[in-house]
């Protein structure tokens, strides 16, 4: 059986692969190519299903090392497939250089052949090269946004984290690279899934409440919100309490929830806790009611009902599916 992300149901419609090349060049931040691959492995991981699949790419193929000395080993990029869903463009230092006519050339050539291309942390600037940002927004590392800016008059440059179209995107470095990559995770999937991604990777999980002054914009709210429901499952909050902690107002907090989730934060909660009970039932040897306790249920047969409406089937008969497979 497999999870069917879209509702998150146990299902066995299938799901698309959506496949990714990653073009790297000398001197790439093994960082950013983590923070782009990493979420995607995640999501595959989660899913127990391939979501996503990915290959390693560069003009000549052959071993490719990172600014710290990290191999990756590569295919040519005239042994590329054909057809792809993303071309992840992966210069870091020394993108100057590597904005030669051949590069130009191959970016040219692989928008015709990918759904979307994406310049990471340097990559705008070889798209802007290759004649594929006139006239469009796009960003690049901080850094370089002056010298960017400048040097390509006709492209909009703007200082945002990323910027995302259907067909082309940029972001500014390798913590944008996991903003954007997660940001493509929702797009495809659901914004509860992402945040299950996120999770795993202890995003957003730093708070700081103390700070008498602190504003939080609508995104940032809603990620200190779903980090405090993570790190109180087993008693979990009620809404009010958790409104107080964030010094916001329940019904201002509930309208932000709605416009991220389509779900009020006790509905996102709920979902939140049904998710760390199912990753009990699949990696745990717990019984259904200690699992049942640990995510804030007083008996197992509450839990039990909660968790067949979340995903159409009992604990006890995921745990099985999952022994029999």
């Amino acid at each position: 059986m497999q999870f069917w992300i879209k509702n998150m149901q146990v299902s066995k419609k299938p799901e698309t692969t959506r496949t990714i090349s990653v073009l790297l060049c000398d001197s790439f931040s093994n960082h950013c190519l983590a923070n782009a691959i990493e979420p995607f492995r995640a999501a595959n991981t989660i899913a127990r299903t391939q979501l996503y699949s990915w290959s390693h790419l560069s003009l000549e193929g052959g071993t490719v090392t990172s600014s710290s000395g990290l191999p990756v080993e590569t295919s040519a990029w005239s042994d590329a497939a054909p057809r792809g869903d993303f071309l992840f463009v992966m210069p870091s230092y020394g993108f100057t250089d590597l904005a030669s006519p051949r590069m130009c050339q191959v970016v040219r050539a692989a928008s015709e052949r990918y759904a979307t291309i994406v310049g990471m942390d340097t990559g705008a600037w070889l798209l802007a090269k290759a004649g594929l940002l006139e006239d469009r927004k796009a960003t690049i590392h901080w850094d370089e946004f002056t010298n960017f800016s400048e040097t390509f008059p006709s492209v909009m440059a703007v200082e945002d984290r990323y910027v995302l179209a259907d067909d082309i995107a940029t972001c500014g470095g390798a913590s944008t690279t996991f903003e954007l990559t997660l940001e493509l995770i929702k797009q495809h999937h659901s914004p509860m899934f992402a945040l299950e991604v996120a999770a795993l990777f202890m995003h957003g999980d730093r708070l700081d409440l103390h700070d008498p002054f602190h504003r939080l914009a609508p995104g940032a709210l809603v990620q200190r919100a779903t980090t405090l429901m993570r790190r109180n499952i087993e008693q979990p909050l009620t809404i009010p309490a958790l409104s107080r902690q964030l010094r916001t107002d329940q019904k201002v907090l509930e309208q932000h929830f709605r416009a991220e989730f389509g779900k009020t934060p006790l509905s996102v909660y709920k979902s939140i806790r049904l998710r760390e009970a199912r990753r009990l039932v699949e990696l745990t040897n717990l019984t259904i009611a200690e699992i049942a306790s640990r995510c804030g249920y007083q008996d197992a047969s509450a839990m039990t009902r909660a968790y067949r409406t979340e995903y159409s089937t009992t604990p006890r008969e995921h745990r099985s599916s999952i022994e029999i497979s």
